[in-house]
């Protein structure tokens, strides 16, 4: 089987193709992973525009999809060129789907004629969780793509991708001797949540945060401190010098940031008072210290304390909630796993106390979002029995 699948959640406009065999203990062999970030265009806003990420997606779409079945397919997109148009009828129905995306319309009657069809059965499509108005590029094109091709699409929850994202290893890998039950600590700009899972398909969400996502607290408190966006890469940056000198910002209780939530009896999280406490910090200091912001080394010390404020608070969690619910293996998933300090404590953290249990740390490379873990939730999804819905839709807030 060849899976076509496409991810617009938010700012990286990604398709790949997946070959897999194997049936319940699949092999994968990834044919393509492209991904067009919009990092650029958004930082100069401190974060993302939905209507910026819309339009960019339209824009990027189709020379993504391009580029994907090129690598995927092993030969140059001139071979592709055919010479083809869409009957009146089709175009009347590929009008109606992409009304909403004008610009793409325009491209896909373009180019798609061209494009010969792929060896592909099935088209996976991210559906929410996301930004609606990015969703919607993603669906509409997958939907535009499964009437010209007369394949299935199958909706795809964004955070059921990053549960696949661990088992990524270059080119081909395997999802084989997997001991159920697993545990999953997603943690991104937008979610930050403790999946328990049963089975592939069968997930309960045991914990999540109450307010601000840890992803985006970063985003919040790097703004403060003056640093570019994304937030995380920035702060773990300053952190990680800070970390040398540790014990001395350990020993300086000015310095001293609040855990929210390490010891309640459930396994919720809160980030939202954690960046207040920045925020009152920086005043504090201001009274002590001219031009706070640029004190490189008061900086680099609130950077490397509200980044062990964090970390302290997934890794406790996620360990309590290892203990209580038995779990055999535990996943980490989403933007925030690429977070060094979150991979080496959890790794650390795991090794002593749960020798037992095994720990899935993704790749940095697919920890951003990207339509490879689509494509794997993908297939697993298409072994359900579930009846899929006749009408894909997005659903910004999607649960797992």
């Amino acid at each position: 089987m060849n899976i076509l699948a496409i991810e617009t959640s938010c700012d990286e406009t990604a398709i790949a193709i997946l070959s897999v065999s194997g049936g319940k203990n699949p092999a994968f062999r990834l044919r393509a992973n492209v991904v067009h970030s919009q990092i650029a265009i958004h930082a100069p806003y401190g974060g993302v525009f939905p209507a910026l990420a819309k339009r960019e997606h339209s824009r990027n779409i189709v020379p993504v999809l391009k580029e994907a079945l090129a690598q995927g397919f092993g030969i140059s997109k001139s071979k592709f060129l055919i010479s083809k148009e869409f009957p009146t009828s089709k175009i009347k129905l590929l009008t109606s789907i992409l009304e909403r995306e004008p610009e793409l319309l325009k491209q896909f009657l373009k180019e798609i004629p061209k494009i010969k069809k792929p060896r592909v059965d099935v088209i996976a499509v991210t559906h929410g969780p996301g930004l609606e108005p990015a969703l919607w590029v993603g669906i509409n094109f997958a939907k535009a793509l499964a009437l010209v091709w007369n394949v299935p699409v199958i909706p795809v929850n964004h955070m059921e991708g990053h549960l696949f994202s661990s088992f990524i290893r270059g080119k081909e890998f395997s999802i084989s001797k997997i001991q159920f039950p697993m545990l999953a600590l997603l943690v991104s700009g937008g979610h930050t949540e403790l999946i328990l899972i049963k089975k592939w398909g069968q997930y309960k969400k045991i914990g999540e945060t109450q307010d601000d996502a840890a992803g985006e607290a970063f985003d919040k408190v790097a703004r403060m401190l003056g640093l570019p966006y994304p937030g995380g890469p920035s702060i773990s940056a300053l952190a990680e010098i800070a970390q040398k000198d540790a014990e001395r910002t350990q020993k300086n209780a000015e310095m001293r940031l609040p855990r929210p939530m390490i010891n309640s009896k459930d396994f919720n999280f809160s980030f939202s008072g954690l960046k207040t406490a920045v925020l009152y910090l920086l005043r504090n200091l201001s009274k002590k210290h001219s031009s706070v912001l640029q004190n490189t080394r008061i900086v680099q010390s609130i950077a490397y304390e509200f980044q062990e404020a964090v970390v302290d608070v997934l890794v406790k969690k996620t360990l309590d909630a290892a203990r209580k619910y038995k779990t055999r293996a535990i996943l980490l998933g989403g933007g925030v796993a690429e977070n060094e300090r979150l991979r080496a404590r959890l790794t650390e953290d795991v090794a002593r106390a749960l020798p037992n249990t095994t720990l899935l740390l993704p790749d940095k490379s697919t920890t951003t979002d990207n339509a490879a873990m689509i494509a794997i939730a993908g297939y697993f999804n298409s072994l359900s029995k579930k009846k899929r819905p006749k009408n894909i839709r997005a659903q910004g807030n999607l649960s797992l």
